[in-house]
């Protein structure tokens, strides 16, 4: 009867210590996870907390809510400081080509000019530097946005708005009917218009665009973006288009940002299609 009770006693702490040594693991390998997730800046990501107590559960949570926010915090201050070069870049790029502009138009319109062999050359002078200064003027817009005017909107609504002016595109939208958020509903289709446009660019033919876990997930089934290409995205100027500006997806960023919400790449995308980006609320909304 001894032996027996012992026996039990074994192998009762023989199960909690593997109970106990099996959750530890999973606590590593979530941390494991978690560190990772900092350190290729994917700060969308979250560590699950599932079968975790109540206590881990709350540090996991805190832990997650403070990668949000150095994700959040990241983007942000990369957002100011491309504005404040694009401003600093424009202003000197207009100071210089103003002058070049205002010389190079009072010898075009000059009489004694228009024989001359110097003609040819100061109109080339010329048309180039206006090319210039309507490049230059494209990217005045990552600093003068309009000031965001909120509303209560539906977003099912509104994309619905949005698909018409693409029918060549097929739309899944999954949405709720009763959801509604506060939004600048024209600055928020500026964005999503980039978004959108980026993806018939790549050859999409499907927009999925679903809301789950408080996020806006608009997948595309066009070309798949680099690993090498994908931390680039955001930055102004970028682009691998032989005729892209690089502006859309930073202006759409910061657009988003002005009201509070945030434009990331998801590091994988939605089952069925090769893109995903994901909007989200800062104040989770």
């Amino acid at each position: 009867m001894i032996i027996l009770i012992v026996l039990t006693i074994v192998l009762v702490l023989t199960f909690a210590l593997y109970l106990f040594y099996r959750h530890q693991r999973r606590l590593r390998e979530r941390a494991f996870l978690m560190r990772e997730a900092v350190r290729n800046g994917d700060f969308t990501f979250r560590v699950p907390t599932k079968g975790m107590l109540f206590g881990e559960k709350a540090l996991l949570d805190a832990l997650n809510d403070m990668e949000n926010n150095i994700g959040r915090l990241t983007a942000q201050n990369e957002v100011e400081s491309w504005e404040k070069l694009t401003r600093v870049l424009t202003h000197e790029i207009n100071n210089a080509t103003t002058p070049i502009l205002s010389i190079c138009q009072s010898y075009l319109a000059s009489p004694s000019l228009q024989s001359s062999p110097y003609h040819e050359g100061i109109e080339a002078i010329h048309d180039t530097t206006s090319a210039l200064a309507a490049f230059v003027d494209s990217f005045r817009k990552m600093t003068q946005i309009q000031k965001p005017e909120p509303e209560e909107i539906s977003p099912r609504d509104f994309i619905s708005g949005i698909s018409c002016m693409y029918p060549s595109l097929a739309w899944h939208i999954d949405i709720p009917e009763s959801l509604t958020i506060t939004i600048d509903p024209n600055l928020l289709r500026q964005a999503i218009i980039n978004i959108v446009k980026n993806a018939a660019e790549a050859g999409a033919t499907t927009i999925s665009i679903r809301w789950l876990a408080r996020r806006l997930y608009i997948s595309n089934d066009g070309s798949p973006i680099p690993p090498e290409h994908q931390r680039d995205l955001f930055i102004p100027f970028y682009t691998t288009k032989h005729h892209g500006s690089g502006i859309g997806l930073p202006l759409s960023r910061q657009i988003l940002m002005m009201q509070g919400y945030e434009l990331s790449l998801a590091p994988m995308p939605q089952p069925g299609y090769h893109v995903t980006f994901v909007i989200s609320s800062i104040n989770n909304q």
